[in-house]
């Protein structure tokens, strides 16, 4: 059986409809096991739709609040701002980003020197090193775009640690071929497993730990289970987050972006659109491109954002190539509005489009990313102020 996600904001709805009775005691009792497809209930799978923003963060915590209140549903709500605290850590240490498509050209160029390099990592990507929950977990991966958290966990150890493979290509394997690839939470959820995110500390995947919380679906052999420490580089420090200045008042042309899928929420009330764009560049995840599913996923993601924009909007909407926004932009003669684009390649893609653009910052962001100086346990202190602040509520249509 292979798992499906939602590609449109009805289907993601649906799914946070649900889910939603599961998202208190449920979730924090079974939300580590990994039963396999068809078994996941007490998991919401809706990650891709919240990467993208089909449906936000606020309409998830929202959800989850009025149908269990915030203590039933702390974990719930925790493990949904471990999303803006991955962003706001990356938004506000840029250069880490920088570091791992500088390591990953590195690493590639390993790839194609060294044969024993090749050799491992082509069996690992094959799903054919022998450890039986890895091929299954890369089998799933390819063909569904997706894994289950503790998974993901599990198979960057092993990746790691027991095959010796460079963290920077199973990190660019996860970016091309997961639906809810994202910049922040895949770059530092590998840095974290390899102990570079907590100096020192790596997650290591057990063969007790896989047998007891997959319900003895794998049983691995031959896992690397006391790694040395890995050297770790010296932290970087915490910028600013860059403020945004105040969108124009008239007329303005939307430019959405796959990282953010809702317009309806994102623009103050009044504000007029005359013109509307979509722009994605999924294969720009990687030099190696992306898998076709998760291309496919990105592009009908854009075509549900445009069709609800231009309904909501009352505006002509259009998916452009990059070569083609400035051209676009010139003929409507508009200040373009655009949602923040947090670091990671669809921020870089407008950056080199050579057209001014007026960032929309969400209120969600412009609270939470600036408190991502520290660890996550400091952060999450401060969720009881954001859920009074930010006042998150379900969906209302």
């Amino acid at each position: 059986m292979m798992e499906h996600f939602p590609a449109d904001r009805a289907a993601a709805l649906l799914r946070l409809e649900t889910f939603g009775p599961r998202m208190g005691p449920d979730y924090a009792r079974g939300r580590n096991s990994d039963l396999g497809p068809g078994r996941r209930q007490d998991v919401s799978r809706l990650s891709p739709a919240i990467r993208h923003r089909l449906v936000t963060e606020a309409e998830v915590v929202g959800t989850a609040l009025h149908l269990h209140g915030p203590e039933r549903a702390q974990k719930f709500i925790e493990e949904v701002f471990w999303r803006s605290y991955w962003k706001g850590f990356l938004e506000l240490r840029p250069a880490l980003w920088d570091s791992y498509r500088s390591g990953l050209a590195q690493d590639l160029a390993r790839l194609e020197a060294e044969p024993a390099l090749q050799a491992a990592h082509a069996r690992a990507v094959a799903g054919a090193t022998g450890i039986d929950a890895f091929d299954a977990w890369m089998r799933e991966l390819q063909e569904s775009g997706w894994l289950h958290n503790h998974a993901r966990m599990w198979f960057a150890s092993i990746w790691i640690f027991t095959l010796r493979l460079p963290w920077t290509l199973g990190a660019d394997l996860f970016l091309r071929h997961l639906l809810d690839a994202d910049a922040a939470s895949n770059t530092l959820s590998w840095r974290w497993v390899a102990g570079l995110h907590t100096a020192g500390k790596p997650y290591v995947a057990r063969a007790e730990n896989i047998r007891r919380f997959t319900d003895g679906r794998f049983d691995p052999v031959g896992l690397e289970e006391d790694p040395p420490p890995p050297p770790a580089p010296p932290p970087i420090p915490p910028q600013p987050l860059v403020p945004v200045p105040p969108l124009p008042e008239g007329p303005v042309a939307l430019l959405l972006h796959e990282d953010d899928m809702h317009p309806e929420s994102l623009l103050p009330p009044g504000l007029a659109v005359g013109a509307i764009a979509g722009l994605a560049v999924p294969r720009a995840r990687s030099p190696l491109g992306c898998a076709p599913m998760a291309e496919r996923h990105a592009w009908q993601v854009m075509a549900d954002g445009l069709e609800r924009a231009g309904r909501h909007c009352n505006a002509p909407a259009v998916a452009l190539a990059p070569e083609a926004v400035a051209g676009w932009a010139l003929d409507h003669g508009l200040p373009v509005v655009t949602p923040q684009a947090p670091v990671g390649w669809t921020a870089t893609a407008l950056r080199e489009l050579g057209v001014p653009l007026h960032v929309a910052r969400r209120d969600w962001d412009a609270a939470c990313w600036p408190a991502a100086t520290k660890g996550y346990f400091a952060f999450r202190e401060r969720i009881p102020a954001w859920l009074r602040e930010l006042a998150p509520s379900p969906p209302s249509a």
